[in-house]
């Protein structure tokens, strides 16, 4: 599974209690996912255009999480308040926090960060299928195409593996380009 994102935003709205949520995670987007690492050349990453179709056609449970955290889910299509739909351009994803959700610990501490700005990535979780990428040398560059992968879930995050990522409120500015590296991660717990 890899954690990443993509240019796109998160649009949050309260009605009647309930939070809404709706996302845009673009395809064809390319980033920088570590500079200058594997023999001295910057690795680049791309998502392909309908890369996750397979499960969301097959109707999969798939889950909106804050953090890759399962222990957090904020919503899933197992339980209705979940709804994924692609285009060649684009997934877009729409849910619902209802007004008991809301109460939970968590979900508060997550829509306060958003509020705050300090939630601003949109980030998927998948699992690369068997033939499902590319990897080729571009000048001082290694590019991965992902062209078929499994998503898990997608989710909210602080720092994306995205440099273009980010997550704005409605009638809010999107904040400045977020970083171009990941941190570093011990590989136990890097799904990479």
């Amino acid at each position: 599974m890899l954690w990443g994102a993509h240019t796109g935003s998160l649009e949050l709205r309260t009605e009647g209690g309930e939070t809404r949520l709706r996302a845009i995670f673009p395809y064809g987007r390319e980033t920088v996912m570590a500079e200058g690492i594997a023999l001295g050349r910057e690795r680049r990453e791309v998502i392909a255009s309908r890369a996750f179709a397979d499960r969301l056609e097959r109707g999969d449970d798939i889950h909106f999480l804050a953090g890759h955290d399962f222990n957090k889910p904020l919503a899933s299509r197992s339980a209705g308040t979940l709804d994924l739909s692609e285009t060649d351009e684009a997934l877009t994803i729409n849910a619902r926090i209802s007004a008991d959700m809301g109460q939970v610990s968590y979900v508060r501490d997550f829509l306060s960060a958003h509020a705050a700005g300090l939630v601003r990535g949109l980030s998927p979780g998948f699992r690369v299928r068997p033939g499902g990428e590319t990897v080729e040398e571009r000048g001082n560059a290694i590019l991965r195409t992902i062209k078929a992968a499994d998503l898990i879930e997608i989710s909210a995050v602080t720092k994306p593996a995205y440099s273009q990522a980010q997550i704005e409120a409605r009638n809010w500015q999107p904040i400045g380009e977020v970083a171009h590296r990941l941190t570093h991660r011990p590989a136990a717990i890097r799904w990479r």
